[in-house]
């Protein structure tokens, strides 16, 4: 652990721009996303959710999947992700090259329904077939659990409904877990009480995190979660993102933001700052709308003022 606040050594940030980030803009060209991903890349980022294998009627954005998938073996040393709905789109991801399949499950009805078109109970029980599907190709799925904490239909989530998820996640076939703040309501407290929760219930599995920065709590709660050893955190490049069907849902937290604040913080996440802040511009130029990332408007202190190295913690 590092300095007073006993924090790790490291992380394993996941890029998410490419998927969350891009899913409920308008479309744009595959070719204009493979530019974002070669400049996410030179960033030093090495794990990247790359598309999502969905309905594109419902997520036009990601109509290009098969596509962007076929151009991502140029890249050896990346481990690459896709989302998927359904075990469809599991036997899509895996015909496609991607073997490492996040299956995405509501933790209540309301956003379930809206979501994936079916409830909890019906989406958590596919768990077997995705999983299956997966490991018969080498892969990993991984079950991210979506509204872990506040559904915009249906209220707050009951964290017993979330742990008896993930228990049942987990005993269908889930290699990990990654806990979705879907609509960005969640803080440090709660989120350690739920993180806790899910670990003692399912032990030995890896949890991540998944935050959204919708009413300002994300970096902190990042910084609590790293607090109590949480290892793998998403973020998305200029803190885009969104859910297309969670009412009030909006941006990740910006993965040039927690660099930031993890480089202050000492802990390491292989990310070069000055090809963020590059590639956040590049992100906002490929939307054509600013975009909330601080980092990005005022820039990284030690490029603001280069003659003046960050001090030591």
């Amino acid at each position: 652990m590092t300095g007073p606040l006993r924090l790790p050594e490291s992380i394993r940030l996941r890029e998410v721009g490419l998927r969350d980030g891009l899913q409920i803009e308008q479309p744009i060209p595959t070719e204009a996303k493979l530019e974002l991903l070669d400049a996410l890349v030179a960033t030093g980022v090495r794990r990247i959710e790359a598309t999502a294998f969905v309905s594109p009627r419902a997520v036009p954005a990601l109509a290009d999947a098969a596509e962007v998938a076929a151009r991502l073996s140029q890249y050896p040393d990346i481990e690459f992700s896709a989302l998927v709905a359904n075990p469809r789109g599991a036997h899509r991801a895996i015909d496609a090259g991607i073997t490492t399949v996040e299956y995405v499950v509501s933790a209540s009805d309301g956003h379930s329904t809206a979501n994936a078109g079916r409830t909890t109970a019906e989406a958590l029980e596919q768990c077997a077939e995705v999983s299956s599907v997966v490991h018969r190709a080498g892969g990993t799925c991984e079950v991210i659990v979506a509204v872990a904490w506040d559904d915009p239909f249906d209220g707050p989530t009951p964290p017993d409904n979330v742990v008896a998820l993930a228990r049942r996640a987990v005993d269908l076939g889930a290699d990990r877990l990654c806990l979705g703040d879907t609509i960005g309501t969640t803080t440090p407290m709660r989120m350690a009480q739920l993180v806790t929760a899910v670990r003692e219930a399912c032990s030995g599995v890896q949890v991540g995190l998944h935050l959204h920065d919708t009413r300002g709590a994300g970096l902190a709660t990042a910084l609590a979660a790293m607090q109590i050893g949480v290892l793998d955190l998403d973020a998305s490049i200029g803190g885009l993102g969104g859910c297309p069907f969670a009412p009030g849902a909006s941006g990740n937290i910006a993965t040039e933001e927690l660099a930031y604040l993890c480089r202050d913080c000492r802990v390491d996440t292989g990310l070069d700052m000055e090809r963020l802040v590059a590639a956040a511009a590049l992100a906002q130029q490929l939307v054509g709308r600013p975009l909330e990332s601080g980092v990005l408007r005022a820039g990284d202190r030690a490029l603001v003022a280069p003659d003046r190295p960050v001090p030591a913690a």
